[in-house]
């Protein structure tokens, strides 16, 4: 049979099972109620939660990039990853006991209550705008690296390929939404997790190494360096690449309606924090991992006389798909369908929670009504994806990406401004001019970005994060000046 059908029928019956497990999640309450769709009726396992979130955090494109980030900045990243633990405790501590204080389906509500429904429709208007550009652009990645190896050889076009995807995805979330998700990133994270290992095993079997052996050949590489203490200039500095990776991780995930959804989903906040804890710890082994396996890649490419591709990111999909043998490309394939997946399926359901609950209220409406307009949002935010991802291929420039996922970052500053002024300070700001506080905030971090690499050839890294947060809190501390409302939570 041609490897190409074969690999088909493999992904067809993984996508098969992931319906299955949308059939048979739903539980024994009303199939279509939203309050099942939004937070699967507080009943989610803890456990099963903090198996999803690791693969719904490492997305399609954390597994082919971090493999090849050893041929520039060596094996440094574990020091932004060690941050992102800190992050997950400070999220456990600060942010999870006031949203299960309030009750919170959307976490965006707080800013309501906190400041006023300006500040309010801001903070969910930045998560959306963010989070479907940036969920549409790592699905295509993954989109147009399946279209690639399965489907271009049988003149399938990109955008029957990227509507058949995103609308596997609907089939096993569109009734039980996260009580599904759940279910069904626990096992995709099995599938990921098990497949980079099962790659790693190839790989140093091919290269005749013991565990021992491929313990030493990553010392003696020249790319096993993860601190950097002593170069300030550097954009790998530990210092901050460490706090940058605590920031990253509050906001990226304490101040995200798709990671925060399912915590809230957990019974009780000790659960959802005892989630938090063990799922931020099993972030470490992971990434290691992957960087292990890419510097594994480098030695064997350079053993076997394979040139090393321009593109980092293009490290693991080249030699695991040329090089390495069908198993190999199998188990690639299945890891990166299983890494998108958990991370797409739980950002449409998240974006539908969002429009649904802080854009259109939908709480106004009762019974059969809120739940046609939950399933036609559902509906619309696919037809997004599927648009999005189909300009991306039209324009055909990889650039476009780049500029996409820093847009994507920009926007998240304002949250962390946000939500640490109004946790942290009493002021009161005024509700009406804080959304232009928010949008100018990223158009400054930018001119400040510019200058300093013109003046001083001085380039932020992911500390441009917490410049936008700090310009945003400054901003409305400013508004908050002789503005003496009480607020209607502190």
């Amino acid at each position: 049979m041609d490897s190409g059908i074969l690999l088909l029928i493999i992904l067809v019956a993984y996508f098969a099972v992931l319906l299955l497990i949308g059939r048979f999640s739903r539980g024994k309450s009303d199939d279509n109620s939203n309050s099942n769709f939004f937070l699967a009726g507080k009943s989610s396992p803890w456990w099963l939660v903090a198996i999803g979130m690791v693969g719904t955090s490492i997305s399609g494109v954390t597994f082919v990039s971090v493999p090849g980030m050893p041929l520039t900045i060596d094996m440094t990243y574990m020091q932004t990853v060690l941050g992102f633990f800190v992050g997950y405790i400070v999220i456990a501590k600060l942010l999870l006991p006031l949203y299960y204080r309030l009750n919170l389906i959307s976490i965006y509500t707080y800013l309501g209550k906190r400041f006023g429904n300006r500040a309010y429709k801001t903070g969910a208007a930045f998560f959306i705008i963010s989070k479907i550009i940036g969920a549409a652009a790592r699905l295509y990645i993954v989109v147009l690296i399946l279209q690639s190896i399965v489907l271009a050889g049988w003149n399938v076009p990109f955008w029957l390929t990227a509507s058949t995807v995103v609308l596997l995805i609907w089939l096993y979330s569109r009734r039980s939404g996260m009580r599904t998700i759940v279910r069904t990133d626990a096992l995709q994270t099995l599938f990921m997790v098990g497949a980079l290992v099962l790659i790693l095993v190839q790989v140093t079997a091919r290269m005749h190494l013991s565990v021992s052996d491929a313990v030493d050949m990553v010392r003696q590489s020249g790319h096993d360096r993860i601190f950097i203490f002593d170069d300030w200039r550097s954009t790998q500095n530990f210092f901050k690449q460490f706090f940058s990776g605590i920031f990253i991780t509050i906001v990226m995930s304490g101040l995200d309606q798709d990671i925060m959804q399912k915590n809230l989903s957990i019974r009780s906040l000790r659960e959802a924090q005892k989630n938090m804890y063990i799922y931020g710890a099993a972030f470490i082994p992971v990434n290691l991992l992957f960087l292990v396996l890419g510097i594994l890649l480098i030695v064997f490419a350079g053993q076997e006389g394979i040139a090393i591709p321009a593109k980092t990111d293009e490290l693991l999909p080249m030699i695991a798909t040329g090089y390495l043998g069908f198993g190999v490309l199998l188990l690639f394939s299945i890891g990166i369908v299983a890494a998108a997946f958990s991370s797409a399926d739980s950002a449409l359901t998240a974006l539908t929670t969002s429009v649904c609950v802080d854009m259109l209220d939908i709480g106004r409406w009762s019974g059969k009504r809120a739940v046609q307009v939950r399933k036609g949002v559902h509906i619309a935010v696919c037809i997004l994806f599927v648009c999005i991802m189909c300009v991306i291929e039209m324009l055909n420039d990889t650039s476009v990406i780049d500029a996409i996922y820093t847009i994507a970052g920009y926007t998240y500053g304002p949250l962390l401004g946000l939500f640490a002024y109004g946790l942290f300070m009493r002021g009161i700001p005024r509700d009406r001019y804080i959304p232009f506080v928010a949008v100018l905030s990223p158009f400054l971090c930018y001119a400040l970005q510019s200058w300093l690499t013109a003046a001083y050839d001085y380039r932020l890294g992911y500390e441009l994060l917490i410049l936008n947060g700090l310009i945003t809190f400054a901003g409305l501390m400013l508004l908050s000046v002789g503005h003496s409302r009480k607020p209607n939570i502190v």
